[in-house]
């Protein structure tokens, strides 16, 4: 059986929660750190990419391709993966993404996190 946009919302926003966790317990130049906290963001990122193309544009304000070249960047070239552009991603595009998918969950539920009726 298919995931729903909804569940996968769900867990994309389970893997940022985790990733917020990995980042409050030190800094992206320790490199566990960098690690757990990029590869939860390329989880998220590779959770949505299931969505329906619309959802998936309504959450990245239609900036998917950006938003997949990040993940892109950590799985294909994980040795090349900058610190410093982890660490400005968390503290700059994070929140406001979170935010997003979040936003797009309540969209899709009845605010209890069950799908409406016709959604997905």
């Amino acid at each position: 059986m298919s995931r729903t946009d909804a569940e996968r919302l769900r867990d994309a926003l389970d893997h940022l929660a985790v990733l917020e966790r990995h980042a409050s317990r030190g800094d992206v130049d320790d490199q566990l750190v960098l690690d757990a906290v990029s590869l939860r963001l390329a989880a998220a990122i590779e959770v949505l990419a299931g969505l329906d193309p619309g959802v998936r544009d309504r959450v990245t304000g239609g900036r998917w391709h950006l938003v997949w070249a990040t993940r892109n960047r950590i799985a294909h070239g994980y040795a090349l993966v900058d610190g410093a552009v982890i660490r400005a991603t968390v503290d700059r595009d994070l929140p406001a993404f979170r935010s997003s998918v979040a936003a797009e969950l309540a969209r899709l539920t009845d605010g209890g996190g069950l799908p409406m009726p016709g959604n997905s």
